[in-house]
């Protein structure tokens, strides 16, 4: 019998369902919303979205954040303020690129909001493997609530009450995956891969200062540590992503080998252009929409980044 809080999850993609094993195996009693018939084993099926607010206290979003307003107004049938909804998306919605968070208040009851971000894989929670989170709440029961779900001996959970800077370096680090898998693929040297990674954590804490977030996130395990685990993470769809982009694919057939969908490809020229509006300073950024997504050839898009400012 469990000792522990039942947690609801909604999604049933690979990251939905690697949160559902990751709860289950933590001992919580766990329960899923998902289009696919066969759920992992021990979880319970949710019959709709709605369901999930009768089912926990707890609920967990993860779905693209393209269909982030239907789930939620359909979730705000089913909750109340009493509910925490925490989302696992690494995206926005919108060319305002509003946040999931701001979504899930937009759309429910519920003001106890938070994500989950960090240097973590589907495949790890799925097969188990030590991993660790980062969950972001201005509500301390929020995190709270998410470690006890979720905390176990291979799992360890690091709480922050910068919501909105885990938000936007989750989805970051994301496009900054695919620029990473992109100059490793292309031979680049170890210093100049180095380089684009602290200029573009660097980049990126500018940007998440601008959207209200704080800087100091996105050294942390949020950015950094999310994005130094990339070079290792030779599965993560992002960095798949890059590595056919670096072999010559065009962007189709790069989506088609990492299998998984991508929030970052939409993202990139979306968050160019609130940079750009907001006269913030963004090379990387620009240099992925041109150079990467944009299929500028690698010899000008090196040269673009070598002479771009510090």
């Amino acid at each position: 019998m469990s000792q522990r809080a039942p947690v609801a999850i909604v999604g049933g993609g690979p990251w939905g369902r690697a949160l559902a094993v990751a709860a289950q195996r933590a001992g919580s009693e766990t329960w899923c919303f998902s289009r696919q018939s066969h759920l992992p084993d021990g979880v319970h099926k949710l019959e709709s979205i709605e369901e999930a607010g009768k089912r926990a206290r707890l609920i967990v979003v993860a779905v693209p954040s393209a269909a982030a307003t239907e789930v939620a107004r359909t979730l705000g049938d089913g909750t109340s303020g009493e509910h925490f909804v925490v989302h696992a998306v690494r995206g926005f919605e919108g060319a305002t690129l509003d946040t999931i968070s701001d979504v899930i208040r937009r759309e429910t009851p519920v003001r106890r909001v938070g994500a989950l971000g960090g240097p973590v894989l589907a495949e790890d929670l799925t097969a188990g493997r030590p991993s660790v989170m980062v969950c972001g709440s201005h509500f301390p029961e929020v995190n709270a609530a998410v470690e006890a779900a979720f905390g176990n001996k291979g799992m360890r959970l690091y709480p922050t009450g910068d919501l909105r800077g885990l938000e936007w370096a989750s989805a970051l680090v994301g496009c900054l995956a695919i620029g990473v898998g992109y100059a490793t693929e292309l031979g680049m040297s170890a210093g100049l891969v180095a380089a684009v990674i602290c200029r573009g954590i660097e980049e990126a804490a500018r940007i998440a200062a601008k959207a209200g977030g704080d800087e100091k996130t996105l050294l942390g395990l949020a950015g950094y540590g999310d994005l130094l685990a990339c070079l290792g993470q030779h599965e993560r769809p992002e960095v798949v992503l890059g590595v056919a982009l670096a072999r010559g694919m065009s962007l189709r057939e790069a989506m088609a080998t990492a299998k998984l969908r991508i929030e970052a490809v939409e993202l990139i020229p979306r968050i160019v252009a609130w940079t750009e509006a907001r006269d913030v300073r963004a090379p990387i950024m620009a240099a992925l929409a041109r150079g990467v997504i944009g299929k500028q050839s690698p010899e000008d898009l090196v040269s673009e980044l070598m002479q771009a400012p510090h």
